[in-house]
């Protein structure tokens, strides 16, 4: 039997561990939707600025080959994109939201590249991963190809499956701040960005 002072000495850990974090956000009821906006180190930093998303991370999706490294993916012949999966709570941010800051992150008429980044692997699309979901894409889509009167290079894609890229490429842009603001700068994608969407690019939120 535990002596009262190992207990009081204990139940404050128990407690904090029992209330930390990582629990909490276990249980908040989340979803989950897949986006490929070119690099994803900058697809990232645009989506952790949103109110409601719980967490982001990077990797590949859209290809046949299973748990491909980095260097795969960008040389071609995986068919996957660099993508990133954002965890949401939609009682905060509906998909509707997300899908508006994604098309104000995106140079939507660029095929298989976005600004300085070449090669299918950079290539934009939505991967809906249910039916509400694909019916907003289609119907963002279409926004845009009306508002612009262009055609939109941006693909829907079925959801298959996503595989993490390595923890080197998580949070680059805040762990590597001073290289990930010069790439970002030299790639001109902030530039094109506000060239295509105006006082909108770049977007957090729907206004």
């Amino acid at each position: 039997m535990l002596s009262l002072f190992r207990w009081t000495t204990l139940w404050p850990l128990l407690l904090a561990t029992s209330l930390s974090p990582s629990t909490l956000a276990e249980d908040r009821n989340t979803a989950s939707a897949v986006f490929a906006a070119g690099c994803f180190w900058c697809v990232e930093e645009a989506y952790d600025k949103v109110e409601g998303v719980v967490a982001t991370t990077s990797g590949f999706s859209g290809g046949d080959v299973a748990n491909p490294g980095y260097d795969q993916v960008v040389t071609g012949g995986t068919g996957h994109a660099e993508v990133v999966k954002v965890e949401y709570d939609p009682d905060t941010v509906d998909y509707s939201t997300l899908l508006y800051v994604f098309w104000r992150n995106v140079d939507p008429f660029a095929e298989n590249r976005q600004f300085c980044d070449q090669g299918a692997s950079y290539r934009s699309a939505l991967f809906p991963m249910n039916e509400a979901q694909r019916q907003a894409a289609e119907a963002s889509r279409a926004e845009v190809a009306e508002r612009f009167e262009r055609k939109i290079a941006t693909e829907i894609n079925d959801f298959k499956a996503f595989y993490p890229a390595a923890e080197y490429h998580q949070d680059y842009y805040d762990k590597n701040p001073l290289r990930y603001q010069f790439y970002k700068s030299a790639c001109g994608r902030s530039e094109r960005l506000e060239e295509i969407w105006g006082d909108e690019a770049e977007a957090s939120r729907q206004p």
